[in-house]
């Protein structure tokens, strides 16, 4: 019998994750402990959840991130060779507008200056899909090229300060006194393990009873990705920019990775209500398509609009929302052809893979706390 080859892991040296305690975060720090050789610290505003074990020898530093001070501190100390920054205010209506400016722009902002004084080697940001669109066109196999809007043609603000922050990132770039070298990388639709938005609104639809409804015809293509797609996107960028920095010659434009965004997608869309129908079934709903009550988006956004002001006025907030109505109806689906092509990404878990895994925690999540309130 033939001996077994044996697998070279990855050198990423030292690595910081910023916001590794987070949902995106923790799947980064869990793939750099598995998969890759190197030595892990994780910065996040408070570091209670999300932990590995001990026996894993993370370190662990509670620090905010417009702090330059406290982030300069850290980086003395456990002096990275990459920065893998994914801190962020969730993007839900309640955050206010300042708080995601000053997190997002002067936060990311803090993070470069303290990239560039310790002699970090490589930064990769987690920026935002939603920066190319305006939450009202459709995307149709949207890419890089696609321009970045911005001011009174954005109407989401997290999607601006996304876009402020990549653009400082990538503006970053090897300039100035040190050889930092960027990238960015724009996740679609991200689900998985440890989701508190998405997952947890879709599946709440199957336990309450509400899954009869649907706005739209169900007809536009949408990209949703699992999390540890999207970690491994981030992971393969951080050790191209390294490679990158121990070339003596510059990479070829179509090869460039540095000062570069990048698209991350399942690579496979899929239409809309489906998404949440494969979830219910996963989750153990025996219904079809019989019996559900389809609307129009022309009549769901003004009547979403009606239901918001009245539950509004009353001090309660509405789950249905016309800019949720708009969101169900768009299509909204890119070409990951340039991560593929300079990345060499592919997806290692396919959207069923990605779903049942992401039921399966969180029924498992629910069934816990079910069990605590009964204690």
């Amino acid at each position: 019998m033939a001996p077994v080859a044996k697998v070279t892991k990855k050198n990423l040296g030292n690595v910081v994750v910023i916001g590794g305690c987070g949902f995106l975060g923790h799947h980064i720090v869990n793939q750099l402990v598995d998969s890759y050789t190197c030595k892990v610290s994780v910065v996040d505003l408070r570091t209670t959840r999300n932990r590995r074990p001990e026996s894993d020898g993370v370190q662990y530093f509670d620090a905010d991130i417009t702090s330059l001070e406290s982030i300069v501190t850290i980086f003395k100390k456990v002096k990275p060779d990459v920065v893998i920054h994914t801190a962020s205010p969730v993007a839900i209506a309640e955050t206010a507008n300042s708080f995601l400016y000053k997190v997002n722009v002067e936060g990311t902002q803090c993070v470069i200056d303290a990239c560039r004084e310790t002699g970090v080697t490589a930064l990769v940001y987690t920026s935002s899909a939603s920066v190319i669109s305006d939450s009202v066109t459709d995307l149709i196999n949207a890419d890089e090229r696609w321009p970045m809007l911005r001011g009174k043609f954005q109407t989401d603000y997290y999607a601006e300060t996304k876009g402020l922050a990549e653009e400082a990132v990538l503006k970053a770039n090897h300039t100035g006194p040190s050889d930092l070298l960027t990238a960015a990388i724009r996740p679609a639709g991200i689900f998985g393990e440890g989701d508190v938005q998405m997952l947890p609104n879709m599946l709440d639809l199957y336990y309450n009873n509400k899954t009869n409804f649907q706005v739209g015809d169900n007809t536009n293509l949408f990209d949703f990705t699992y999390v540890g797609n999207v970690a491994h996107a981030h992971l393969l960028a951080a050790h191209l920019l390294l490679a990158t920095a121990r070339l003596s010659v510059k990479p070829l434009d179509h090869e460039k990775v540095d000062g570069e965004a990048f698209i991350i997608t399942n690579d496979a869309p899929i239409y809309f209500w489906d998404f949440p129908r494969q979830l219910w079934a996963i989750a153990g709903h025996k219904k079809g398509t019989e019996g559900v009550w389809t609307i129009s988006k022309d009549v769901g956004v003004p009547l979403a609009t009606v239901v918001e002001t009245s539950l509004w006025l009353i001090g309660k907030k509405s789950k249905m929302t016309p800019r949720g109505i708009r969101f169900s109806c768009m299509t909204r689906y890119y070409n990951i052809a340039k991560a593929r092509e300079r990345l060499g990404y592919k997806p290692i878990l396919t959207t069923r893979q990605g779903m049942e895994r992401s039921v399966k925690a969180f029924m498992a999540e629910k069934e816990s706390a079910e069990a605590k309130k009964t204690q």
